[in-house]
């Protein structure tokens, strides 16, 4: 090969690599302004739950001076604590309950050979079709029948059972080995220490991402608390927010701060856990 040759295959291949540089630069300055674009409500929230009472309706964004204790002041208004603990209480049951149910669900549809099991499951799925505002009604006529009205226990029961969290779990103990059911049948185990034991474990990318999905639909679920609660005492904090900003009035401020304060676990959840969230998605559409 000649020096003219190699020379041009150089230039050929700088020139790739400063179209390459130029394209990643220009999809990361697009991406830059959409998340700053998607990310700017959340800042004028943050900033309005400091401005003090009477700069509420500015146009200024930035307030002049930074009032801290509008949080406090939230705590006085109403009972903000309650809301917290009662949202926290309700969606960590809620999780729990939805994460083994769809996974036991998962490992029978999956794992376990009984007659009519696919069509039972292609069924079982076409509940997914079926709207939640529809579903309320029967719901909520059940919770009537056994007391669990104005409940802790209704609001977790009603919300505990997800045909998505079924369907996304089966999908990851598909791709698990049957082989390892075997040779753990074959050493004495039972099929309950099967599924504890040997899929349960091999299935965490995919507990992991329902956890996540669990906990985020939860945390900010809004009309069943409405129709199931009664007490101000077992308000969750979507339907606490609503309260105070009705009762306490014109007090944008103070609603802000404690919107602010109600995403803070969803936001802390998301960054601890977004590279499981990631890679179970992923790891999820392997094997239909």
């Amino acid at each position: 090969m000649t020096d003219t040759n190699i020379m041009n295959i150089s230039r050929d291949d700088e020139q790739a690599d400063k179209g390459r540089v130029t394209k990643a630069t220009i999809v990361h300055l697009i991406l830059a302004i959409v998340g700053l674009s998607l990310a700017l409500p959340f800042v004028w929230m943050v900033f309005t739950s400091l401005k003090p009472p009477g700069e509420i309706n500015n146009q200024e964004w930035m307030p002049s001076s930074l009032k801290w204790g509008n949080y406090s002041q939230v705590f006085e208004e109403v009972n903000f604590a309650k809301f917290y603990w009662n949202s926290i209480f309700v969606t960590c049951w809620i999780t729990f309950i939805t994460v083994l149910s769809s996974a036991m669900a998962a490992f029978a549809f999956s794992r376990l050979q009984w007659a009519g099991r696919d069509k039972m499951f292609i069924l079982y799925l076409a509940t997914m079709m079926l709207p939640g505002l529809a579903m309320m009604i029967p719901n909520y006529q059940i919770m009537i029948e056994f007391g669990l009205v104005d409940t802790y226990l209704g609001l977790i029961i009603g919300s505990s059972f997800a045909p998505f969290g079924t369907f996304l779990l089966r999908q990851f103990m598909m791709t698990i080995p049957k082989s390892l059911d075997e040779a753990a049948e074959m050493d004495g185990a039972t099929k309950w220490q099967v599924f504890w034991n040997v899929v349960m474990p091999m299935s965490r990318p995919g507990i992991i991402t329902l956890t996540i999905f669990t906990f985020m639909g939860s945390y900010q679920s809004f009309f069943w608390p409405l129709v199931m609660i009664r007490s101000v005492d077992l308000y969750t904090l979507p339907i606490g927010l609503l309260y105070f900003d009705s009762a306490k009035g014109n007090t944008t401020h103070l609603l802000m701060a404690a919107v602010t304060m109600s995403v803070i676990p969803m936001i802390v959840i998301f960054i601890v856990m977004q590279k499981h969230l990631v890679k179970g998605i992923q790891l999820g559409g392997v094997k239909g």
